[in-house]
C-alpha cells in the first residue's frame, strides 16, 4: 500500500462508505506482569507485586472506527490457521475487510477459504493501527495487578471489552482518527 493508498485500497476492496473497514491485530495475554506508575501520598514508597509465570493466549481483536464496534475471540497460538479461523467467525458477524500487518500469521494456505478481504498495512508501522490503542487502553486498565490465573487476568480484560461495546462513542474516540474517516468518506465519492 503507498502513503495515502487506504482510499484507493478500499476502494479495490470494494469497501462501501457506510460499511467501514475493520483493523485487527493481536495482542500477547499473560502472567508476566508489568510495574505501572501509581499515584501515592508523598514521602510513601511503593512496592508493586510483580509476577512472573510463563503463561499466556492471544487476544484477537478487531474494531471499527467508523461504528465504534468491537469484535473479539482468543486463541492459543498466533499461527496461520488459528487466526484464519477467528477471521472466519468475523465474517460471519458482518465483517467484509480488515486492515492488519503484515504477520507470518496473517498469510497462507489457511486463509484460501476465509471470505474477509485482507488489506495489508505497511511493514513496522503499528501506528497506523487503531487496534493497538484499544490494546494499550485494555492494558492500562488490566496490568500492574497480580491475577490469580491467566483465566482471572482475561476475565478482567472481558469486563473491559465488554464495558467498551457498551459505549461506541468510547471506541470512536481511541480509534477514529480523522484520516481515517476521512479515507472511509472518499469512498462515497
Amino acid at each position: 500500500m503507498e502513503k495515502r493508498g487506504l482510499s484507493e485500497e478500499l476502494k479495490n476492496a470494494g469497501t462501501e462508505a457506510d460499511q467501514g473497514a475493520w483493523w485487527a491485530d493481536e495482542m500477547r495475554l499473560g502472567l508476566i506482569g508489568q510495574v505501572r506508575r501509581r499515584w501515592v501520598p508523598r514521602g510513601f514508597r511503593l512496592v508493586q507485586e510483580l509476577q512472573f509465570e510463563y503463561e499466556w493466549e492471544y487476544l484477537n481483536l478487531t474494531v471499527n472506527p467508523l461504528s465504534g464496534e468491537l469484535l473479539w475471540d482468543w486463541s492459543t497460538n498466533m499461527k496461520a490457521v488459528s487466526i484464519a479461523t477467528v477471521v472466519s467467525a468475523w465474517h460471519d458477524r458482518g465483517v467484509k475487510v480488515i486492515v492488519w500487518d503484515g504477520a507470518r500469521g496473517h498469510r497462507g494456505a489457511a486463509y484460501e477459504g476465509v471470505p474477509v478481504v485482507r488489506i495489508f498495512q505497511p511493514a513496522y508501522s503499528p501506528e497506523l493501527n487503531p487496534a493497538e490503542r484499544i490494546f494499550e487502553f485494555l492494558r492500562d486498565k488490566v496490568e500492574g495487578e497480580v491475577y490469580e490465573s491467566l483465566s482471572a487476568k482475561r476475565t478482567a480484560i472481558e469486563d473491559v471489552l465488554q464495558q467498551l461495546v457498551a459505549d461506541p462513542q468510547v471506541v470512536k474516540r481511541i480509534a477514529g482518527w480523522r484520516w481515517i474517516l476521512d479515507s472511509i468518506d472518499a469512498l462515497a465519492a
